[in-house]
């Protein structure tokens, strides 16, 4: 049988094969791509029917036939490769018509590159043809062609942005990509040219193109500077790659809180604070000069404002109306739409409170998700240094902001591994436990001690009232309150010295459950102080007004204790140590100080939002100011944990803290000072009610006057809000949906750990045929040195 001629014709380009399409008999450069493309998958198919099971027959038959049946050191990686590439994990997403199509693509790009002479000077019997290998016959190439031309119809009917999202998610290789693209991009190119042919004049289709070109440039610099307004994105990354997870825990828990109070902050200022501003009341009469004093106090001309609850009416208001001309009676239309200030302060304040706790229980049930999630510890180090490298990082800022923080998680890692490494004794940690008993009795009469001293200076500030003149004695209990939260930390601090807990992250649990106990304890006391006590001492002035300015004095008060404490906790310390001591060690952050802070200072905030409704827009300035403070000072101030540790808890016990001890508090104080206590009669949108809760009464005996048509809401606040079936009910429901999602994450933990289980016997697997592989390969090859040995033996009889 006539075997085909293989040539190779090397004709130099010229300009004008640039235009000319490929001729249908030029097939040389194709037949050879393809024969060689032909010859592998042939190989590859016949390999794949090897077994491993050795056959007796066959060897033998080699053996008669004198042709070497194993394989030498080469082959045998060779093989393996080979068996290790046709699993199933190396050929998801190939198959031969893909195999095909690509090798095609590249033969008519190479074509089209080489020019070639005429074909009617060679004999017919050396032109090549495709026919001899019958691939018009193979089903799987026909099959791949046609898939692949439905592909690239529907690719032309998509936009250029949902091309790139369709071949971004394909698993398919980049050239493949880059030739669907290219085809679906050319063919749409073509048409839209004969169209602005036949339809458009040129200038039209040329100005239309550069204006969608122009546009989805636009669009893609907005895209690209989305990230850039994130709050604090560069200042975040640099926090993490210096000082750690562990300091970095604290600026996104600031963060979060910065969330949350602009969320409670918009209901409040869209219903109640821009509603009141557009409707002033009536001045009450002469209104008291700005004197500076304010800003301290929360008193005086801000008395007056609409930061507190007694500057809002318990009116209906309604659009004012000019007269007609022939009377002085407003028509209808001027009179509609009334707006209840009590009951929109009411349901505004309680919608703004659920949707805070809504948000919060989200974010605690995600940061829970993603801290507590089922992993393996093994192999992270190996997965940190070769595979958390970006290689798009092209800056240098940015490539040394990314060495820092791989280098600083790789100590975490290191400093938790070798922590789980080490262990005490019997005797050290008897010895530990009486040091730990120890401490924690001198820190609870610590915090007896500061409640005792803060309900004692209560009760005298009640004793000894203060006039109207004198706003600066006011200050006299939020300082003291101050004090105590500043200094009790610090002693703190030097008992935990005493306890050298081998865990860091243990450290500052402890200190954070000690800081917790004495600011909630505080915060108690001052609410029985403000309920208990102020309301019965002031009854015939606003006392929700005297409330809300502790609160706002407190705030205030906090925020400059906070500068002091970064003046001087920290920057002084570092100036006494590098000047005097002639040390170079800088202090370090302090997280669980800090941090409880930042719950001390939103407990406050949600204690103030029913009596000043303004107080969350003084928390956000109090948190931007306070991160850039804390932020400078860490940078020129503090240096990194001595002891680096991997915070991957921190976040959910910061979110869970703020969660039940700090909102849930809050959230009781606001009820018992809604349906329990008696407002004010001088002032506030209540003055007229025995409780809050008396305003949704008055508005449900109002609709059911009004007629059939709201017939339906009285009955609903009878049977569902008065009424407790429904509210045990719905806790029912509520308890059964959490008991069901705790199930649901137990079945998902389950299913994990079996197919964790599952891909470790597969390795298993794979190790096991390699092996097998291996051994089969040594026999053969042990065989083949026999035969050759005694082949040899046969050739020499000498050599016996």
């Amino acid at each position: 049988m006539a075997q085909p001629l293989n040539f190779v014709l090397s004709v130099p380009e010229t300009p004008e094969d640039h235009g000319q399409e490929p001729s249908p008999y030029d097939e040389s450069e194709v037949h050879d791509s393809f024969h060689q493309l032909i010859e592998e998958q042939s190989r590859w198919v016949a390999e794949e029917g090897l077994e491993l099971q050795q056959r007796e027959q066959g060897a033998g038959a080699s053996e008669t036939s004198g042709e070497p049946s194993g394989l030498g050191p080469g082959a045998q990686a060779t093989a393996t490769l080979r068996i290790l590439a046709s699993m199933p994990s190396r050929t998801i997403g190939r198959s031969r018509g893909a195999i095909l199509s690509q090798y095609y693509n590249r033969t008519v790009r190479l074509r089209r590159r080489v020019s070639r002479p005429e074909v009617r000077g060679v004999g017919r019997s050396a032109r090549p043809s495709l026919r001899l290998y019958d691939l018009e016959l193979d089903p799987a190439a026909l099959e791949e062609e046609e898939k692949r031309f439905l592909l690239v119809k529907e690719l032309q009917g998509l936009t250029v942005a949902q091309q790139d999202h369709m071949l971004r998610g394909m698993p398919l290789g980049l050239a493949e990509k880059r030739c669907l693209r290219s085809e679906s991009r050319t063919l749409t190119g073509k048409r839209r040219g004969r169209q602005g042919r036949h339809g458009l004049l040129p200038c039209c289709g040329q100005l239309r193109d550069a204006c969608v070109l122009a546009l989805h440039s636009l669009g893609l610099w907005l895209l690209s500077g989305l990230p850039a307004l994130m709050p604090w994105r560069y200042a975040l990354k640099r926090i993490g790659g210096q000082f750690g997870s562990s300091v970095l825990s604290y600026f996104l828990f600031l963060k979060t809180l910065l969330a949350f109070n602009v969320l409670l902050l918009l209901p409040l200022l869209a219903f109640i604070v821009g509603v009141q501003a557009a409707f002033p009341p009536a001045s009450p009469g002469s209104v008291p000069t700005f004197t500076g004093l304010e800003l301290l106090t929360g008193g005086g001309r801000f008395t007056h404002t609409v930061l507190y609850y007694g500057y809002y009416s318990n009116s209906t208001l309604n659009q004012p109306c000019a007269p007609p001309l022939e009377g002085d009676q407003c028509g209808r239309e001027a009179n509609g739409l009334p707006y209840s200030m009590p009951l929109a302060y009411l349901f505004t304040v309680g919608v703004a409170f659920f949707i805070t706790c809504i948000t919060l229980v989200y974010s605690m049930s995600r940061s829970f998700g993603e801290s507590f999630r089922v992993g393996s510890a093994s192999g992270v180090h190996a997965i940190t240094v070769f595979c958390s490298w970006d290689h798009k990082v092209t800056q240098r800022r940015a490539s040394r902001l990314q060495h820092d923080s791989i280098r600083t998680h790789l100590k975490e890692l290191l400093a938790d591994w070798q922590l789980r490494q080490g262990s005490r004794s019997a005797c050290g940690r008897l010895r530990q436990v009486a040091v730990l008993g120890f401490v924690w009795l001198l820190c609870v009469g610590t915090t007896l001690g500061c409640t005792v001293a803060v309900y004692a200076f209560s009760e005298l500030m009640i004793k000894s009232p203060t006039s109207a003149e004198q706003e600066g004695a006011l200050l006299a209990l939020p300082v003291v309150v101050c004090l105590l939260n500043l200094g009790a930390p610090y002693l703190y601090r030097g008992l935990a010295a005493l306890e050298r807990h081998d865990s860091p992250v243990l450290e500052v649990y402890v200190a954070i459950c000690r800081n917790l106990i004495l600011k909630m304890a505080i915060l108690g006391i001052l609410c029985y102080h403000w309920l208990g006590r102020r309301v019965g001492t002031l009854k015939d002035q606003c006392w929700e007004n005297f409330v809300g300015q502790e609160l706002y004095r407190l705030m205030v008060l906090d925020f400059i204790f906070v500068l002091l404490d970064t003046l001087f906790g920290e920057l002084l310390w570092r100036l006494i140590s590098e000047k005097k001591l002639k040390r170079r060690e800088k202090p370090e952050f302090d997280i669980a100080g800090n941090v409880l802070e930042l719950i001390y200072g939103q407990t406050l905030t949600w204690l103030g939002v029913l009596f000043a409704p303004l107080l969350p827009a003084v928390q956000i300035m109090k948190l931007l100011l306070v991160f850039y403070v804390k932020k400078t000072s860490l940078m020129a101030n503090c240096r990194a944990p001595r002891r680096p540790w991997l915070a991957s808890h921190m976040s959910t016990v910061f979110i869970s803290l703020l969660c039940f001890p700090s909102f849930l508090g809050a959230a009781v104080f606001l009820c018992y000072a809604v349906w329990q206590v008696k407002p004010s009669s001088v002032c506030g949108p209540f003055r007229t009610l025995d409780t809050m809760y008396e305003a949704g009464k008055v508005w449900v005996r109002r609709l059911e006057k009004a007629g059939p048509r709201v017939s339906w809401v009285p009955w609903v606040h009878r049977y569902l809000v008065e009424n407790t079936f429904p509210v045990y009910l719905v806790s029912a429901l509520l308890l059964a949906v959490i008991y069901l999602n705790i199930q649901v994450v137990k079945g998902q933990r389950r299913v994990i750990c079996l197919l964790k289980e599952q891909i470790s016997n597969e390795g298993e697997d794979k190790i096991f045929l390699i092996n097998k592989l291996h051994s089969i390969y040594e026999r053969k090859e042990r065989r083949v040195g026999r035969t050759q040995e005694a082949e040899r033996l046969e050739d020499d009889p000498d050599a016996w």
